[in-house]
């Protein structure tokens, strides 16, 4: 039987500033976007502020409100996070290669394979909890199960600081009778269909009938049932598994709200620049893109669909994404985070479009364009990430500055055994 670990980072970024100034650690702390940008939005709290009501998303005079004067606001330092989430990697790289990262705080750890140098899952789990706290003043709480989806809910079921072991003996008890939002992919949309169905709990879902959650969800109500019997058999990846990955996507909260058409463009290029990097540095191609988009009052818009020809070239996922967002997005409200993935990957060479493809106003041919790929590859390579970057981007200085490829990453995650 596996043994996945799923190791979460408590308040992450609020943690590392406390870390950073021991002065504030007795007072209500709120990690910000910056005040002239995005308003002051809260993008992490520790837990004296969470224990006052501050949630995500608040605005900091909402946040004073609940906390009082005492409240202590500090500007997101990313790159600061980045460097203290590559410490703790490197901790968990002394038990375990197979490592799968969930943002920049979270990972699942497969360590299967493990156990018989570093003890039971359980005592692994315990040994980086202490590690991470002893070594870099920080705290994980640490799922341990069977299964990815069971791990990660073990991890959020006890905060800040601890272990939750989940089993194939225990998990009825302790997973079934929790809210089917707890379960990792119910988001708000699915909550309220399954809610009309009677769906309560992950135990209503895991018993509820295949055939009408396929009716009312489609295929993704089987997989979420699957999830809830303990089902997942997907595999902890390493990028570069080109078997394993399913999809690659990056997202980015901007540093201001995006008003304008132009505005999405940008970041859309930057997304699916990074994106398409990632592809290339595994030998891999696509045929399907993906975008989402938040609105600046937390609406969630989403859409997918297929390129002509497969790719790994940004400007082709790039045209894709926008004209996605284009039919989905009502522009109501501007837009306050961007995401694109892509999807249907392939392994080894493109696949050469014989008609070529119109860019930009130019016609370039696939050889064309996996020459310039390679060409800027390199370049990234000896000069950094940032040294070239598409004229669009650059147009705004922050926002070309930003490596998103580096501090923004969406690794893969699959769900599906066999392909399917």
């Amino acid at each position: 039987m596996r043994v996945i670990l799923h190791s979460d980072l408590n308040n992450f970024y609020a943690s590392v500033e406390c870390l950073r100034r021991p002065e504030i650690r007795d007072k209500p702390v709120v990690v910000t976007g910056a005040k002239e940008d995005r308003h002051g939005v809260v993008l992490a709290k520790n837990l004296i502020a969470k224990a006052a009501g501050v949630k995500t998303g608040d605005v900091y005079w909402e946040a004073r409100q609940k906390c009082g004067s005492s409240l202590v606001e500090i500007a997101a330092d990313f790159p600061e996070y980045l460097r203290y989430s590559k410490k703790v990697r490197q901790i968990y790289e002394d038990y375990t290669d197979r490592i799968e990262a969930f943002g920049i705080d979270e990972c699942w750890l497969d360590v299967t394979a493990s156990r018989k140098l570093f003890g039971s899952g359980e005592q692994i789990a315990e040994t980086i909890r202490r590690r991470v706290k002893e070594e870099l003043g920080l705290t994980v709480s640490v799922g341990v199960s069977y299964n990815k989806i069971f791990a990660k809910l073990g991890s959020d079921m006890k905060k800040p600081d601890a272990v939750t072991v989940i089993t194939p003996e225990n998990y009825r008890e302790t997973v079934w009778k929790l809210p089917a939002a707890d379960l990792l992919y119910v988001g708000a949309a699915t909550r309220k269909k399954l809610y009309k169905l009677g769906i309560n709990t992950i135990g209503d879902l895991a018993q509820a009938n295949e055939e009408l959650l396929v009716n009312r969800l489609g295929k993704w109500g089987a997989t979420l049932r699957a999830f809830a019997r303990g089902e997942d058999t997907s595999p902890v990846t390493k990028f570069g598994e080109e078997a394993n990955i399913r999809s690659v996507g990056n997202s980015l909260t901007a540093y201001r709200d995006l008003e304008t058409p132009e505005d999405v463009k940008a970041v859309i290029m930057l997304l699916s620049d990074a994106v398409c990097s990632r592809l290339r540095e595994a030998r891999l191609t696509c045929r399907g893109v993906s975008v989402s988009a938040r609105s600046a009052t937390l609406e969630t818009h989403a859409k997918q669909g297929r390129l002509p020809h497969e790719t790994s070239h940004a400007a082709d996922v790039a045209q894709k994404a926008y004209e996605l967002f284009s039919a989905v997005y009502p522009w109501q409200n501007a837009v306050r985070s961007v995401g694109v993935s892509v999807y249907d990957l392939n392994y080894g060479e493109t696949q050469l479009d014989f008609f070529g493809a119109l860019d930009g106003g130019n016609l370039l041919t696939s050889e064309k364009k996996k020459r310039l790929d390679t060409a800027v590859d390199k370049l990234r390579e000896k000069y950094g990430y940032a040294a070239i970057q598409s004229a669009i981007v650059l147009k705004d200085k922050r926002l070309g500055g930003a490596d998103v490829k580096a501090e923004h990453t969406i690794h893969p995650v699959s769900f599906f055994k066999n392909g399917k």
